[in-house]
């Protein structure tokens, strides 16, 4: 015999509104009443069809940030203009966004994702970008839906939104070699990332594809930071290291901090030593010379992944999809 609101209300000593709140997921009960609410009802056989599914009542969808190691995913335009595209999405059909952090380095990811589990929220955006499928795996077991944004794991059957990496940087890469008729080299992240990793396959592509041997790509291995990656550029060129007459790098934090080096010891940019980043962050285009980069439609890839989010929120039966988001190249001063 299953258990009614109000039975369940009177053997946790709580108000039935309290349990109405908790077993309808909205606001006005705290997460560990919320929790109390929800174990009790499974544990007594509350029929759960009494209740709107889930996925079509009211709430708010998350926009959750998964921090690792904390060296890509920082607070930078390229994470808040994901932000803005997220909301944009959400408010088109009566949704709102939170934004929460996850800290995958703590050890205590199961609790922190309780706080959401019993919260109003009825869907995740994920922000992948520092996670492995190994990490995915916790979210896979919430009776939440979540899209997964700005990675992608072979392996993992779940909804991807993320940038098309390895037509970047093949652009990048075709682009250095055409207008310097010389062999790239490659400023690659010391931090390995799925994007990194699709960033290497389209630079070394574009190589093969004018005949040019991958081994021949002279590649420095840098911090993905302004900071990190002048600091490891500076110990380069101090090295006497060999240098590539090009270079494709990683992201624009990484050309940037490159470019900064270089300056310093005097290799003039783009008559010495030309520069393609990836990101078009707006730093980008005040810095001198200018950066020539790879353009990421950051807002309109939060759009997507809100849009592909309340598809499956109002839609039963939906199949994972994996959307890539197209990118283009933006001519600067950083390449003659």
């Amino acid at each position: 015999m299953t258990i009614t609101a109000k039975e369940l209300a009177k053997k946790l000593n709580l108000s039935a509104a309290a349990v109405s709140m908790a077993l309808n997921h909205k606001p006005g009960v705290s997460t560990a009443t919320r929790k109390l609410v929800m174990d009790a009802a499974v544990e007594y056989g509350y029929d759960f069809s009494r209740i709107s599914d889930k996925h079509s009542v009211t709430g708010n969808i998350y926009f959750v940030l998964y921090k690792k190691h904390g060296a890509v995913v920082a607070d930078t335009p390229f994470f808040s203009e994901l932000s803005d595209g997220i909301v944009l999405g959400c408010k088109e059909s009566g949704y709102k966004v939170k934004i929460s952090y996850i800290y995958g380095d703590e050890g205590d990811v199961e609790e922190q994702l309780e706080e959401i589990q019993y919260s109003d929220c009825v869907g995740i955006v994920l922000l992948g970008t520092e996670m492995t499928p190994e990490d995915l795996k916790i979210f896979n077991k919430l009776p939440i839906p979540f899209v997964l944004l700005d990675t992608y794991f072979e392996t993992v059957d779940c909804n991807y939104v993320l940038i098309n990496n390895v037509q970047g940087a093949y652009l990048a890469a075709s682009h250095l070699i055409k207008k310097t008729k010389k062999q790239p080299g490659y400023l690659k992240s010391s931090y390995p990332i799925g994007n990194f990793a699709e960033r290497n396959s389209g630079f070394f592509k574009a190589v093969r594809s004018y005949g040019m041997a991958s081994s021949k790509s002279i590649v420095h291995s840098l911090t993905p930071s302004i900071d990190g990656a002048y600091a490891d550029m500076r110990e380069i060129l101090e090295n006497g290291e060999e240098l590539a007459p090009c270079y494709f790098a990683d992201n624009d934090l990484i050309a940037v901090g490159a470019m900064k080096a270089l300056k310093e010891y005097g290799y003039a940019i783009p008559d010495d030593i030309a520069i393609v980043g990836f990101d078009n962050i707006p730093l980008s285009r005040i810095i001198e010379p200018s950066l020539t980069t790879i353009h990421v439609p950051k807002q309109y890839m939060g759009e997507m992944a809100a849009r592909r989010l309340i598809t499956i929120l109002n839609e039963k039966g939906t199949k994972p999809v994996k959307i890539e988001i197209a990118t283009q190249l933006i001519e600067r001063n950083s390449v003659s």
